[in-house]
């Protein structure tokens, strides 16, 4: 295990590194996830070993510390992360980021491009969501004030999320989580769309092909974005469909930018 202090009053991230060549590969989960456990069995596959490769868990979650004096912005995360990923000498890396964490992988690709060669953005959250009380994940915990998330709401979202998810959703911390939530569905500043368009580096986006096409899709296209299904999964493709995923993954890490 590895760390890095990461803020002011020195909170740590914490991150699982495999050893490999460079430029380094940065692995990164989604709300109340943890890198190691979704991540592991990816990074580990024939297509993608090889490269040096950090699991990341972010401030709030898995083994990273838990500060509740953090505000849990898309913003801070990225700038939490540029610190640790800084501290452990990378640069240039490329980004495999799930739902959440795709969306701080944007908003870190954008403030600190020197960090960010390539994305590989899973079924990542481009746009803000209504909050809606009862509903699963970030809209369900984003509904509830934090003051009645941390008073017992938070066992009404154990209860939706059922036992795998709340397996890694119980390491993280109730405020982070709930603020993680809460920015998550408000979206940062630009909207992380917005950042993802505008940004030179290659990109790809991954997707269950079940849903049908993301939101947006002919204009992530145009905008030389790779949008590419992924069979026989859902919003967890990498555990769903790990073959599958190992195929995209690799092969969105060795394409060149479309023109």
């Amino acid at each position: 295990m590895r760390d890095a202090a990461v803020t002011a009053a020195g909170d740590r991230i914490r991150w699982v590194e495999l050893p490999g060549r460079e430029p380094a590969r940065v692995y990164l989960h989604g709300l109340g996830a943890t890198s190691p456990a979704y991540f592991a069995q990816a990074a580990a596959h024939p297509l993608l070993t090889g490269r040096r490769s950090l699991l990341v868990d972010m401030l709030g979650h898995g083994i990273s510390d838990r500060p509740t004096d953090f505000d849990y912005r898309l913003e801070s995360h990225a700038d939490a992360l540029a610190e640790a990923l800084t501290c452990a000498g990378v640069g240039d890396a490329e980004l495999v980021a799930h739902s959440m964490g795709g969306s701080v992988a944007v908003v870190l690709a954008a403030r600190h491009p020197r960090l960010v060669s390539r994305l590989v953005l899973v079924d990542a959250n481009l746009d803000p969501v209504a909050p809606v009380r009862g509903a699963q994940g970030s809209s369900g915990i984003a509904a509830l004030s934090e003051s009645d998330f941390l008073a017992g709401g938070w066992q009404g979202i154990r209860d939706l999320a059922g036992p795998h998810w709340w397996s890694t959703m119980r390491l993280a911390g109730l405020e982070a989580l709930h603020r993680s939530a809460v920015h998550l569905t408000r979206g940062g500043t630009p909207p992380v769309r917005e950042l993802l368009l505008g940004l030179s580096i290659p990109r790809t986006f991954l997707f269950p092909q079940a849903d049908g096409a993301p939101a947006g899709a002919g204009a992530l296209t145009g905008a030389g974005v790779r949008v590419v299904p992924v069979p026989d999964c859902g919003h967890n493709i990498m555990l769903d469909n790990p073959d599958a995923f190992a195929r995209t993954t690799a092969s969105a890490l060795t394409r060149d930018q479309p023109a």
